[in-house]
């Protein structure tokens, strides 16, 4: 099953697909587990499936509307879903007889850094100018034309400068499985508004430091970024070097049939690392945000969250329960 993923997503060189060099690429995030999301896929499923394969709204998984929100601005040759080797079959039935964009598997799952520079260092082999912009896949987004519309606006900007520039939410709550961002000095004007420095960043903070965010008018981090490539590998050599030489010994395979066995011996030796905390906590000098406009935005981490943000929206899914978003969205305490 993994073959014919691979087989069918051929990694090709960039000119075979684009023509043109210094594109705009998308990193679609779709390796993790969504372990605190369970309770609910096991109740629509009858099993522990990955909640980005799992449709928690309409008839669409979560990467499905992931990419479809993503092709607005990036066509599918200039996507790539980052995946894990144990995710094949929910893959395979994912793209069935649907437009396919290419997809590069992990042998397993080394953390978010490893998942981002890898897929970072691959397209950098393609297309050595290009811009990308990473998404996860576990999003929900209602206005999605606006969202997209900023990204590509920003993603124009972020080309010219070694800049990584997140995507930043207003907030509503002082929530603490979020990152949380302060903005500094403004750095440059784009289309979509000013881009700032980050001054300061926080990984799930504690309450006190959360409500002092909140107070502070500090961004939820949306884990969306745009960077050169190049900006990209060359902050994870600074940052993460043992990573990076790993990834970087994948290079003189790249395109082969040697590339599989190479990216497997890497990911053998390779640390474990969460791209927030090794990369973003750390402030890298060209760190910047944007902040988007007021769209609706959550990151669907839990069935609470997923409840609360549909309740929100006034959506009540087939699934809950009456009364249930109710109740949800209306519950106290941090989660």
């Amino acid at each position: 099953m993994e073959e014919a993923v691979n087989h069918r997503n051929a990694l090709a060189p960039a000119d075979a697909v684009g023509g043109v060099r210094g594109n705009l690429w998308a990193i679609v995030l779709a390796g993790g587990e969504g372990v605190r999301l369970r309770p609910l896929t096991r109740q629509l499923y009858g099993e522990e499936r990955p909640k980005q394969y799992a449709a928690l709204l309409g008839s669409r998984s979560l990467l499905r509307q992931t990419l479809d929100r993503v092709a607005l601005a990036i066509p599918p040759e200039r996507t790539l879903v980052v995946t894990v080797r144990r995710h094949a079959a929910y893959l395979a039935a994912e793209f069935a007889g649907t437009p396919t964009p290419r997809v590069l598997v992990q042998p397993e799952d080394r953390g978010t850094a490893a998942a981002v520079l890898l897929a970072a260092h691959r397209i950098s082999w393609w297309d050595p100018g290009a811009t990308v912009v990473a998404f996860p896949s576990d999003h929900f987004i209602l206005e999605e034309a606006a969202f997209m519309a900023h990204v590509a606006a920003v993603a124009a900007a972020a080309r010219h400068a070694e800049w990584i520039v997140l995507f930043g939410a207003r907030p509503t709550e002082p929530e603490t499985d979020y990152g949380w961002i302060e903005p500094g000095e403004s750095l440059a004007w784009t289309p979509a508004g000013s881009l700032h420095r980050v001054r300061r960043f926080w990984e799930k903070p504690s309450g006190d430091t959360a409500d002092a965010c909140l107070a502070g008018g500090c961004l939820w981090n949306t884990f969306v970024f745009a960077a050169k490539v190049s900006a990209l590998v060359e902050t994870g050599r600074q940052l993460l070097p043992e990573l990076h030489q790993r990834l970087a010994s994948i290079a003189p395979f790249a395109d082969t049939r040697e590339e599989a066995p190479a990216i497997e011996r890497a990911y053998a030796v390779a640390p474990t690392a969460n791209f927030s905390r090794s990369i973003l906590g750390r402030r890298p000098p060209g760190l910047a945000v944007s902040q988007l406009p007021a769209i609706t935005w959550c990151d669907w981490g839990t069935p609470e969250r997923v409840l609360q943000s549909l309740g929100r929206a006034g959506i009540s899914p087939s699934w809950a329960a009456p009364g249930e978003l109710r109740a949800q969205s209306t519950a106290g305490g941090r989660r």
